[in-house]
């Protein structure tokens, strides 16, 4: 079905924050990195992550510090950046205030992408404005994974409106699905597939779980390569048209291996630092392989 409507190429997405060397590939320092415009703060506190991601990107909490942020990146010759951070108790990422210095990144020629939580209509509107390149936010298929995960009083159907704004102000939605959320369990996955399918997407990212240490889910077992695999395979029968991502969240070793390798057989457009074995095993499937160092929803 992949071959039917792409061509065969595996873009290998290396972003800067993480180093990544194949032995033929090295990524460059730099070149694209993520900041948080809460800092390491969060209302929500979510069972998986407990700012714990957070505290991976650069503090650009106050239109001050965000704007020195982005002149430090600049600087360093950086080519893009993933504007994130902690929600409120609503799920929404606070960027209201930060919507004219994400238009300054745009207009000095940064790729900009943004994380938005449960975004509102006049949110959209205004990253509609300021040139956004790409919009990410997870899509979440089940009430109690949204309580018991989340700690937020939503609905599936609050995710479903979200990719409605999206899509109704003209915005690149990239929907992030996340196997095993619920405490590593399959639970809500296929109906978040349904929602996005439904509400049409640009490009569908898949992750898995990743048990974070200090966090209420560092002994949750690992997402099985088997259920990523059933999502991939899934998402690729729904969406035939979509271009699919295997995102940087996944467990490594064997578990990853055997991810990246069902992620080559349905016909992903991209993965996130994969293995030397998968990019071997892509090329063994007749896949041309092309390496950059920006998100893996950016395929161009």
């Amino acid at each position: 079905m992949s071959r039917q409507n792409f061509l065969r190429t595996l873009v290998v997405s290396a972003p800067s924050q993480k180093h990544y060397d194949t032995g033929i590939y090295q990524n460059q320092r730099k070149t694209f990195m993520t900041l948080s415009v809460t800092g390491q703060h969060c209302a929500l506190m979510c069972e998986h992550c407990g700012t714990k991601v957070l505290e991976t990107m650069a503090v650009a909490n106050s239109p001050a510090r965000f704007q020195a942020v982005a002149d430090n990146l600049l600087l360093q010759g950086a080519e893009g950046v993933l504007v994130s951070g902690g929600c409120l108790d609503d799920g929404s990422v606070p960027l209201e205030r930060f919507v004219d210095d994400i238009a300054r990144l745009k207009s000095q020629g940064l790729t900009v992408l943004v994380h938005t939580g449960l975004v509102k209509r006049s949110v959209a509107r205004a990253l509609k404005e300021a040139g956004v390149d790409q919009i990410l936010l997870d899509i979440i298929g089940d009430d109690e994974t949204i309580s018991q995960v989340y700690h937020l009083d939503k609905t599936t159907e609050a995710y479903r409106e979200s990719l409605a704004i999206l899509r109704e102000e003209g915005l690149s939605a990239i929907p992030h699905v996340i196997v095993g959320l619920h405490f590593g369990q399959l639970r809500g996955e296929f109906h978040a597939l349904e929602m996005i399918r439904d509400e049409g997407c640009q490009q569908l990212v898949i992750v898995a779980l990743m048990p974070l240490p200090g966090t209420n889910m560092a002994t949750v077992p690992l997402t099985s390569g088997e259920d990523v695999g059933r999502v991939l395979a899934s998402a690729r029968i729904m969406m035939p048209q979509t271009p699919i991502s295997l995102g940087c969240a996944k467990p490594a070793g064997a578990t990853k291996k055997q991810m990246e390798y069902y992620a080559v057989d349905v016909g992903v457009q991209s993965i996130a630092y994969p293995l030397p074995d998968t990019i071997r095993y892509a090329e063994e499937q007749g896949y041309d392989i092309r390496y950059h160092e920006k998100c893996c929803s950016l395929l161009a």
